[in-house]
């Protein structure tokens, strides 16, 4: 078990090198004098050659990529270039509303897929079974900015049940907090629930036609102990792969999430900066949900050695 673990967070090492070299490469990927691009139409020499200096675009690629991941390593990534401020200073301040439109999707998300893959696979060819296929399609089909105008337009203007834009911050109350989380987090969710509902109905429709799935019927168990005990444990694997593979969708679902619903979160960081040319940021952002989802996936490797311990040799 150690020694698979230590194999697993060993091999995250490369990934993390290779995408921070991705991330460098991001002011020499764009067309043109990356200084000139950040500067600006309206930029004179001077402050092209100013902003040249202060990312010392005039030294050695691998060295300025050398020392950019030294600075990293020491919790420093950087300065922006329109607010002046520390790049992680400004990831700080929006971080919190970011998480929490994550968390609360995902506990939305798999508390509610799960169920009704596990209901669309028990009932299999019947009703239950066509209207969840049917959500699950219309989750995949439309876009999530559609959603969010949807439910912000009925449930927030037209009702006036929810906020319709705005975070509030936890400390001020868990209803407040959560009242501002509500529609983004269904937005948000609606695709990550047809895509784990499919899995599971996918999963436990195979996992049901075992043998040992009949023994169990013979022995009397009931319907719930087969399908949450014995079916869904050993269906797990294949779910959980899903559910780590939907945090990259969550991820670049909540840029369009928190723009609609005026979430100052990293999401909205995200895209002014990309307005702006504001690359020192851009770089941090990107460096920060690499890194998410690869600790994530990590997570997800690890959560496999507990549902099914022949994975750990």
């Amino acid at each position: 078990m150690g020694g698979y673990v230590l194999r697993r967070i060993l091999s995250t090492v490369p990934v993390m090198a290779v995408v921070a070299l991705f991330v460098f490469s991001l002011l020499y990927i764009a067309p043109g004098d990356p200084a000139a691009i950040i500067a600006g139409d309206q930029a004179t020499p001077a402050d092209i050659e100013r902003i040249r200096q202060s990312l010392g675009l005039e030294r050695p690629f691998l060295v300025q990529f050398g020392d950019w991941v030294w600075r990293i390593l020491h919790g420093d990534l950087g300065t922006s270039i329109f607010t002046s401020l520390p790049v992680t200073n400004l990831i700080a301040q929006r971080i919190e509303p970011t998480v929490s439109l994550m968390v609360v999707t995902l506990i939305l998300s798999i508390g509610v897929a799960v169920p009704l893959g596990v209901a669309a696979a028990w009932k299999a060819g019947s009703l239950v079974d066509r209207l969840v296929m049917a959500f699950a399609v219309f989750g995949f089909s439309v876009p999530v900015f559609v959603i969010a105008y949807l439910l912000a337009y009925v449930f927030a203007l037209e009702l006036d049940w929810l906020p319709v834009q705005g975070y509030t911050p936890i400390a001020r109350g868990f209803w407040p907090w959560l009242q501002n989380l509500i529609l983004p987090s269904i937005a948000l969710g609606a695709v990550y629930i047809a895509l784990i509902a499919r899995m599971t109905r996918a999963t436990m429709l195979e996992v049901l036609q075992q043998d040992y799935i009949k023994t169990a019927r013979a022995k009397g168990i009931g319907q719930g102990g087969i399908l949450f005990i014995h079916a869904l444990k050993n269906a797990a694997v294949p779910i959980v792969t899903v559910i780590g593979l939907g945090i990259a969708a969550l991820i670049g679902g909540a840029v369009v999430t928190e723009s609609v619903f005026v979430i100052p979160g990293l999401g909205r960081l995200t895209v002014d900066s990309i307005l702006r040319r504001d690359y020192p940021v851009i770089q941090g952002l990107v460096l920060l949900f690499s890194f998410a989802y690869v600790l994530v996936n990590l997570c997800i490797d690890l959560i496999y050695t507990l549902l099914d311990p022949r994975i750990r040799y």
